[in-house]
């Protein structure tokens, strides 16, 4: 089973049998419709993509438009992306997936792209301890030393600094499914995942 995309619609918590609480993120997958299946006869590789979503027609190119047709879809996907499949030649195009893929109790990999944190120190970028905030000085927050300084005279590659954080591609495994709403096309997962509300996500087995 390849995978769907979703979108984080948020999190909340729900009760076990036992009234144990679980903290649980809420995401909306599919319906994910199959537009193009590759094969390593043709394409070199074997996968499935799938779209989700529906853009405006304003905004579809043209090429969009054509390769969305193609699989009988009447609005280009808003969103399109490959998962790898050794048995591709199962699935049809034009064929719908939907959460009825997953099953309470699965353990699933999501992946999502990381709030953006902007330009951060070392402190809060790479878990610094800064120095001792008393006796009056301002170097509490600051990375300190560079490296040596005679040999070899430079900054080591790889030196911990600060810069852009967040905003990367981050996948999270492991991940238990509590429980599948295949009437809304929600899926429970436990714990958190990757990105704002409302971003899209890959889950996958």
């Amino acid at each position: 089973m390849p995978g769907l995309i979703g979108k984080k619609i948020g999190m909340t918590r729900i009760f076990d049998d036992e009234g144990v609480q679980i903290p649980v993120t809420i995401i909306e997958a599919g319906p994910c419709a199959v537009v193009q299946v590759k094969s390593e006869e043709s394409e070199g590789y074997s996968a499935i993509q799938l779209g989700f979503g529906a853009q405006k027609a304003k905004r579809a190119s043209k090429a969009e438009v054509g390769h969305a047709a193609k699989a009988g879809l009447e609005a280009a996907p808003r969103l399109m992306r490959e998962f790898a499949s050794d048995n591709g030649e199962q699935y049809e195009v034009g064929q719908q997936l939907t959460v009825e893929v997953f099953e309470a109790g699965d353990r699933v990999k999501v992946t999502g792209r990381s709030k953006g944190r902007g330009f951060q120190g070392v402190v809060k970028r790479h878990g610094f301890a800064g120095r001792p905030a008393s006796h009056g000085h301002s170097m509490s927050r600051t990375p300190g030393s560079m490296g040596p300084g005679t040999d070899p005279s430079r900054v080591i590659k790889g030196k911990k600094l600060p810069g852009r954080m967040g905003g990367t591609r981050t996948t999270i495994r492991n991940l238990q499914v509590v429980r599948v709403d295949g009437e809304r096309n929600l899926i429970f997962v436990k714990g958190g995942v990757p990105g704002a509300r409302n971003g899209y996500v890959l889950i996958s087995k």
